[in-house]
C-alpha cells in the first residue's frame, strides 16, 4: 500500500519528472513553479582557429540566475576588451579562438556552465572543446599488380579533428564513382573489382576537413592480362576490424575476396542470431553496412568467401561492440523535509558500458560522511539529521565512455512552523478480520487549507520498520478503513498530514488488533536466581503480530489468589520475579493477549526451598544476578565446569574409598588390630574402629554399608591370616 497524493509535473527540456507532495518550489495555484533546471546544455564542439566559438547554457528557474563558466574546473575570467563574454542567454562567445598562448594550450579543454539561483547551484555536463587539425597520412596507398577480372584495394589512413572526408584520384582527376565497380568506404579503402586495363593508373585519396586539406602519396596500378585464367581458390583479401562505435551511428565492416570463379561473399553471426534487414545494406560485392546501430547490434559477425556450387569457402572475424551513454531510468525527486529528518535521493541509469555516478551538492563533489551515506553503488543518496546547511540542489552525474548525463533535485529544510500540525485524537478499531477502521479529529479550518493529504502508516507489531505499509488517504476525510490485513493480528498505526511544504510530526500510535481469535497458549519454563529470586523466560509466537504483549502473575501457596499482574511487551521473552520469600512454594501463571483477548494461560509452581539448599552448599551466595530478558552466559559456563568436576570426584572417591575399604576391612589386615564384639558378633559401643565379617559384609561407621567382594585380595606386605 503506497502512497497515491496529488502530484505536480515539473517539466524540463528533456524529461518529465513527477515530484512527490512536500516538494519545495514555489507554489503558484497548487502546483509548482518551474525549478532551476537546463534549457540547453554545451555539448562537444570542435573549433576551428581565428574563428568564433558559441556555447550554448540556456536555463529557466526563479530570478535572478548567474552564470557562470568553467574551463577544466576553473572560473573564466572574462578579459578586457573581451575576447570570451558570456551573452545575456548565458552564451559563452570566444572571439577568435586560439591554439596557443604563451606556451600553453590556450581555449581548448572541458567547458562547463554552473547556474545558480537562491535555492542552489546547478552545473552543466562537461563539453570537450577540441581544435580542428588534420596531420600528414600515416597509412598511404601502395602500388600493386592484379590480373584482369581481379581485385584491386588501395588505403589510406589521416587521423584528423573532424574526421575528414576522403575521396579519391585516377591520374589526378577525380574517380568516376558512378562506376559499380569502384567502392569507397569511409575509412579511406578504394576497392575495384572486376578489374579491365582501362583501370590501370595512378592513384591517390585527398583527406579534407575544416582545418586543411592534404594529399597522400601516388600509387600505380597495373592491370596483367591475355593469359588464360586457371582455377584458385577464394582468397579474403581483407576481412572486417574490431569496431566500437555509439549508438545511432552507421557500422561498416570490410570484407573484400578474391578467386576464380569470383567467391561469393556473405555474412552471419557468430552466436547464430539474425543479422536482420532493417538498416542493413551491402556496399560492393560484400562489405557490410549497418545504419543506426543500435545495443542488439553488438557481436561478431563472420564474414564468408564461397566457391560457387561448392562448400569450400573461406572465414574472416571481426567483432562490432556498440555503446550507449547514460540513460535516466529513474530520477531524484525534490522534497521538503523537518530539520532532524532524514532525506533520500536515489538515481537510476543505464547504459553501456555501465555508466559510473556521483553526486553534486551546489557544483561539489559530495562525499560520505558524518550524515552523508551512498550505497547501491552510489545509485542511493541518504541524509540523516539534516539542517539548513543541508539545503542545496543534489545532482546526480552519470558517465560512462559514450558520454555523460545529469538529473537534479532540491532539498528544502521546513522548520516547524512551516509544516501543518500532527493529526489529533487517532483510534483504530477492528471491523473484521481482515479490516481496521482509524477515525481522527478534524483539524482548524486555518490549519485545513493547507493540508493536501494524508498519509496512514501500519506496520505488524513485532516487525521491523523497513516493512511498514503506507496508504494515502485524500484531504478532508477524518475516518478511513484499512482491509487486506491478518486475521488475529495486531498493528501499530499512526497518521501524518502533508502540506506542499513537507509533512507534520505523526500523530500519536494507536494498537489494534483485527478480529479472528486470540493468541495461543505460551509455553514457559523457570530459573532459580538465589533464594528470593525466580527468572522466567517464554517463548514469543511464531508469527510477528499475534500477540500484543504477555502479563505475568504469581501467588504464594496456598494462597487462593494472583498478584497484580506484570505487562510486559510484545519483544520481551524473559522477567525476573524478586521479593520471593525463602523456603515457600510459589504458583507463576503467563497468559499471552491481543485486542481479541487473552490465551489460555500456563502455570508452573516453584519451590523457594531448593534454593535454600543451595545457598547452604555455597555459602549463602548466590552465582546468577539476571535481569530482564537477560541470562548469564558466564554463570552456564562455570556451571558446566563445575557439574564435571563434580563427577570426577565422585568417581575418584567412589573408587578410592572402594579400595580404602577394602585395605581397612580386609580378612587378616593389621593382625594387631582388636575389635571388641560379643558373642553374637556385634560391635561394642564405644569403640574407634569396627569390623565385622559376616558373609562378606563389612559395616563401617556412619551407618554406610559398603559391599566387598567375597575374597578380599591380598596386599603386599600384609598378612592374609
Amino acid at each position: 500500500m503506497s502512497p497515491s497524493l496529488p502530484l505536480c509535473t515539473v517539466k524540463s527540456p528533456n524529461r518529465t519528472m513527477e515530484s512527490p507532495i512536500g516538494t519545495p518550489y514555489l507554489i503558484q495555484g497548487g502546483c509548482l513553479a518551474s525549478e532551476l533546471s537546463f534549457l540547453l546544455e554545451p555539448s562537444d564542439v570542435i573549433a576551428v582557429r581565428d574563428r568564433p566559438l558559441m556555447l550554448d547554457c540556456r536555463v529557466q528557474g526563479e530570478e535572478p540566475i548567474t552564470v557562470t563558466w568553467r574551463k577544466n574546473g576553473v572560473a573564466l575570467s572574462l578579459s578586457t576588451p573581451p575576447r570570451m563574454q558570456v551573452l545575456a542567454n548565458g552564451t559563452l562567445l570566444i572571439q577568435n579562438f586560439q591554439k596557443r598562448r604563451e606556451g600553453s594550450d590556450a581555449d581548448m579543454g572541458e567547458y562547463d556552465c554552473a547556474v545558480q539561483n537562491r535555492y542552489g547551484m546547478l552545473v552543466s555536463r562537461k563539453a570537450k572543446v577540441l581544435l580542428a587539425s588534420l596531420p600528414k597520412f600515416h597509412t598511404h596507398p601502395l602500388s600493386m599488380s592484379v590480373d584482369e577480372g581481379s581485385v584491386a584495394r588501395f588505403q589510406c589512413q589521416i587521423n584528423g579533428v573532424p574526421e575528414a572526408i576522403i575521396t579519391w584520384e585516377r591520374d589526378r582527376v577525380p574517380l568516376n564513382t558512378t562506376d559499380k565497380r569502384y567502392t569507397l568506404l569511409p575509412m579511406g579503402i578504394l576497392q575495384v573489382t572486376g578489374v579491365r586495363q582501362a583501370d590501370a593508373g595512378v592513384f591517390r585519396c585527398i583527406a579534407m576537413n575544416p582545418a586543411n586539406t592534404r594529399y597522400s602519396h601516388e600509387a600505380v596500378l597495373n592491370v596483367t592480362g591475355g593469359a588464360p585464367r586457371m582455377y584458385k581458390e577464394p582468397v579474403i583479401l581483407s576481412g572486417p576490424q574490431n569496431l566500437t562505435i555509439t549508438v545511432h551511428q552507421t557500422a561498416i565492416l570490410e570484407c573484400i575476396a578474391t578467386g576464380n570463379p569470383r567467391p561469393i561473399v556473405s555474412w552471419s553471426r557468430l552466436d547464430g542470431q539474425s543479422i536482420g534487414v532493417e538498416g542493413i545494406q551491402v556496399l560492393g560485392t560484400g562489405n557490410l553496412m549497418i545504419s543506426d546501430v543500435s545495443l542488439r547490434h553488438s557481436g561478431v559477425y563472420v564474414c564468408a568467401a564461397n566457391r560457387p556450387g561448392t562448400r569450400m569457402r573461406r572465414t574472416a572475424l571481426g567483432r562490432l561492440v556498440v555503446q550507449a551513454p547514460p540513460e535516466f531510468l529513474q530520477w531524484p525527486q525534490s522534497i521538503s523535509k523537518p530539520a532532524g529528518g532524514s532525506a533520500v535521493f536515489t538515481c537510476v541509469a543505464q547504459g553501456v558500458p555501465e555508466p559510473h555516478l556521483i553526486w553534486l551538492k551546489n557544483g561539489k563533489i559530495l562525499m560520505p560522511g558524518h550524515n552523508v551515506k551512498l550505497t547501491n553503488n552510489n545509485s542511493t543518496l541518504a541524509l540523516t539529521r539534516i539542517s539548513s546547511e543541508d539545503e542545496a540542489i543534489y545532482q546526480c552525474i552519470a558517465e560512462n565512455s559514450a558520454g555523460t548525463n545529469q538529473a537534479s533535485a532540491r532539498l528544502a529544510v521546513a522548520q516547524p512552523k512551516d509544516l501543518p500540525t500532527a493529526p489529533q485524537s487517532l483510534n483504530a478499531s477492528a471491523l473484521t478480520t481482515t479490516a481496521l477502521q482509524i477515525t481522527w479529529n478534524e483539524p482548524s479550518s486555518n490549519v485545513t487549507d493547507s493540508i493536501i493529504g494524508y498519509v496512514l502508516y501500519i506496520r505488524k507489531i513485532g516487525e521491523p520498520d523497513s516493512l511498514e505499509l503506507q496508504e494515502a488517504i485524500s484531504k478532508g476525510t477524518v475516518q478511513h478503513d484499512v482491509s487486506n490485513l491478518e486475521p488475529a493480528t495486531t498493528y501499530t498505526l499512526y497518521l501524518k498530514a502533508y502540506s506542499p511544504m513537507g509533512a507534520s510530526p505523526r500523530s500519536q500510535i494507536v494498537v489494534a488488533t483485527t478480529l479472528g481469535g486470540v493468541p495461543i497458549l505460551p509455553t514457559f519454563f523457570t530459573k532459580m536466581v538465589n533464594s528470593s529470586a525466580v527468572q522466567v523466560l517464554w517463548e514469543r509466537p511464531s508469527k510477528a503480530g499475534k500477540a500484543e504483549g504477555f502479563r505475568l502473575s504469581c501467588r504464594k501457596v496456598p494462597h487462593a489468589d494472583f498478584q497484580q499482574p506484570i505487562q510486559l511487551p510484545f519483544h520481551i521473552n524473559a522477567h525476573t520475579i524478586s521479593n520471593m520469600e525463602p523456603g515457600a512454594v510459589y504458583e507463576i501463571k503467563l497468559v499471552a493477549y491481543n485486542g481479541n483477548g487473552e490465551s489460555d494461560s500456563s502455570k508452573r509452581l516453584v519451590s523457594m526451598a531448593e534454593e535454600i539448599l543451595s545457598d547452604q552448599s555455597t555459602g549463602g551466595n548466590s552465582l546468577c544476578q539476571c535481569k530482564d530478558g537477560e541470562a548469564s552466559l558466564g554463570s552456564i559456563i562455570i556451571g558446566i565446569h563445575i557439574g564435571i568436576a563434580c563427577i570426577i570426584f565422585c568417581v575418584l572417591f567412589l573408587t578410592f574409598g572402594y579400595r580404602r575399604s577394602l585395605f581397612l576391612c580386609s580378612k587378616g589386615t593389621l593382625g594387631s588390630w582388636s575389635v571388641p564384639s560379643d558373642n553374637m558378633g556385634n560391635t561394642k559401643e564405644g569403640t574407634n574402629f569396627s569390623r565385622v565379617e559376616a558373609a562378606g559384609q563389612v559395616v563401617c561407621p556412619g551407618q554406610c554399608q559398603v559391599i566387598t567382594e567375597q575374597q578380599s585380595p591380598s596386599l603386599p606386605g600384609m598378612g592374609t591370616g
